[in-house]
């Protein structure tokens, strides 16, 4: 089982496609948006077909063989 990355952000939730590009786990928009739509994305073990589904701080994000999730706090940098 692979450790799960937690990735800052500055409110108290932010959307599935944008998670996945702030962790790096895509390159851009359009990927994101593929990813989710082909159900090669899960939040906390459902697969999600919305790249707008919010998820908040504590949700397992998965794609890829990495786990993230959202850690309320300051951005890095």
């Amino acid at each position: 089982m692979s450790e799960i990355e937690q990735v800052p952000i500055r409110d108290e939730s932010i959307r599935l496609g944008q998670l996945l590009k702030l962790a790096s786990l895509v390159q851009d928009g359009s990927m994101a948006r593929m990813v989710i739509e082909n159900g090669e994305v899960s939040v906390d073990g459902r697969t999600v077909m919305r790249r707008g589904t919010q998820v908040r701080p504590g949700q397992v994000v998965s794609y890829a063989g990495r786990e993230v999730t959202p850690a309320a706090g300051p951005l890095p940098g």
